[in-house]
């Protein structure tokens, strides 16, 4: 065990960690030149297309250090964006020591603070390490004093270097070797093993990646969930090296995988403790804390046939992704579908494009929304978290909305902007107070259905990425909502029905025309859209007409000739119109969604 290093690298996006990696990789000889290319370790199309990291990945690296030893490194690339920040809480669970990477030019920016927090709260060993040296804006040493003055780490164990052209990635990892504690455990007690991530293979069944804390595992034992009591046969245990590794044993400190041929999806959650049925531990590790969702929304398969496929893709996806949660739903145009719970609107793009690519699913999303308690004049009170489940108006007595304490976290500068962005969303009760120099912590009290539009990226827009946003749910409280109705065509579309306070309805309303307009494909017939709240319209965009040029043929002669020919188009239009009906493209939904700013 002296000579096994854990550790993960984490950093704000666009810092050089997968490309940091590449270079471990390269440098470990696990790769021949041949076979290398870039983000090595994203194995998702997504993830190379959009140039970001989405899932962590652990690999095991064979490592000869300077002072003769040979090292086992098991490394987990983590992602960078907020809304995939639980997976890096996942990732930094099961390791000592993480390095923590800022860009030289761009310096400590919001995410290395909350990621930098994450580690410290699971009490790892943080090495700073500044990449893009090799830019011309780099400013190393600007970025040192600040690593040590705003983060307090020890400057002397800062490790400069280049991701890109590998200058002093050697360097970094001599430091991971001395300078990171080794794992501590007891290979002899029983199996105390902690899964951090699983993902499902058709042919082997659910493969779970677990570190192992005190124990050891190996095939033909008999494995025990501890939060179900489920048991299986071990099949193979192994390492991660780019591919998987069969092992004779995995024994405490180290990561790896375990096969039992688990083809229960459900039996398989990560933060679960594994242990052995025969000798099992005292107590379960601590998981990873519950997650909140902020946005909800559902999704329906385009095709009736699908709604199995995709019950069974959601549930393969939540293994892989503990963030996401769902639960079954109908509508009465889309028929069954499920109602999904996110940790932000790029996760939920995120679902949705996995969903279709995975697993071949066509998918229509609704507009998200939060939880309302309504109160009927009848004494009864009714939860509706879907717009097509609000009762007739005038039944209702009174509607109450979940509200929150939002913490904001922001540079002194930006105080002026993030005030006024949470008065226009309805925030009350505010006040602030200064954690540190330069820094201020801002309270507020905001309607939940306030932030889940798209309050967390303007806030992170306007404070220039330095805007961190925690919140807690307070209670419910009385509001004036409504009901919007987008009408296409005279038809109610009621994947885009939301529900709104009434201040903001027209606003709302004529951006949902507008982004509809953009969406919609013109047909050969005016194609009204509208914004309604019960019967009043409130907004209203036209799609013109795809017109034939019937006068083409007409060069010169009598007007009646002409007149004759634009009547008879006209009859057929009308006729057309009477049985017109408007195909609503999938990007219109999420269109939608979208704002402008």
């Amino acid at each position: 065990m002296e000579n096994i290093r854990n550790f993960s690298i984490i950093a704000h996006i666009d810092h050089g960690k997968s490309t940091l990696a590449d270079r471990f990789i390269q440098l470990c000889g696990m790769v021949t030149d041949r076979q290398f290319h870039d983000q090595l370790l994203d194995s998702m199309d997504i993830e190379r297309e959009r140039g970001i990291t989405i899932k962590s990945q652990a690999i095991c690296l064979p490592y000869r250090a300077k002072n003769g030893k040979d090292y086992i490194l098991n490394l987990v690339d983590t992602p960078g964006h907020v809304d995939f920040s639980y997976e890096v809480s996942r990732a930094l669970a099961s390791c000592e020591g993480a390095l923590l990477l800022v860009d030289a030019a761009q310096g400590i920016e919001a995410q290395t603070l909350a990621n930098l927090y994450l580690a410290m709260e699971h009490n790892l060993e943080i090495i700073p390490v500044i990449n893009k040296i090799d830019l011309p804006s780099a400013n190393p040493e600007g970025v040192a004093l600040q690593i040590e003055e705003d983060l307090g780490l020890d400057a002397d164990h800062i490790q400069l270097c280049s991701a890109k052209t590998g200058l002093g990635v050697e360097s970094v990892l001599e430091a991971v070797v001395n300078l990171l504690p080794p794992p501590k455990g007891d290979p002899e007690k029983p199996l105390e093993a902690l899964i951090f991530d699983a993902f499902y293979d058709p042919f082997r069944g659910t493969i779970i990646s677990c570190r192992l804390f005190e124990g050891k595992v190996k095939a033909g034992d008999t494995i025990l969930f501890m939060s179900n009591k489920a048991a299986y046969r071990v099949e193979e245990v192994g390492f991660f090296r780019l591919t998987r590794e069969p092992q004779n044993e995995l024994s405490a400190g180290q990561v790896g995988y375990i096969i039992a041929g688990i083809k229960n999806i459900t039996d398989t959650r990560p933060g679960d403790t594994l242990t052995l049925k025969d000798r099992p531990c005292a107590k379960a590790l601590p998981g990873f804390q519950e997650v909140k969702q902020v946005v909800f929304s559902s999704i329906y398969p385009v095709s009736t046939d699908d709604y199995e496929t995709l019950a069974t893709a959601l549930e393969k996806l939540t293994l892989n992704d503990a963030s996401l949660s769902f639960q079954k739903d109908a509508s009465t145009a889309l028929g069954f579908g499920f109602r999904c719970g996110f940790l932000g609107l790029l996760h939920l793009e995120v679902v949705q494009e996995r969903l279709e690519r995975e697993f071949d699913l066509s998918l229509i999303l609704t507009v998200p929304s939060v939880n309302y308690h309504l109160f009927l004049k009848d004494g009864t009170m009714k939860e509706v978290d879907n717009p097509a489940h609000y009762p007739d108006p005038t039944t209702i007595d009174r509607v109450e909305e979940p509200y929150i304490k939002a913490t904001i976290l922001i540079p002194e500068r930006y105080m002026g902007v993030v005030m006024t962005l949470c008065m226009e969303r309805r925030g009350e009760n505010t006040h602030y107070h200064y954690p540190m120099p330069g820094r201020i912590e801002f309270t507020c009290e905001l309607p939940l259905g306030e932030i889940i539009y798209d309050f967390y990226d303007r806030l992170k827009s306007i404070t220039q990425g330095y805007g961190s946003f925690d919140f807690d749910l307070l209670d419910y409280r009385e509001s004036d909502l409504v009901k919007l109705d987008i009408l296409v065509n005279g038809e109610r579309v009621d994947a885009l029905s939301q529900l709104v306070h009434r201040n903001n309805a027209r606003a709302r309303g004529l951006h949902a025309c507008e982004k509809l307009k953009e969406e919609i494909p013109r047909q050969m017939f005016k194609i009204a859209i509208q914004a309604a709240v019960g019967g009043t319209i409130i907004g209203r965009e036209t799609i013109s007409a795809l017109r034939k040029d019937v006068l083409a043929k007409c060069y010169g002669g009598d007007i009646s000739r002409k007149r004759k020919l634009l009547e008879k188009q006209k009859a057929g239009k009308k006729r057309m119109k009477t049985v017109g009906n408007v195909e609503i493209p999938q990007s219109a939904f999420l269109a939608v969604l979208k704002s402008d700013q």
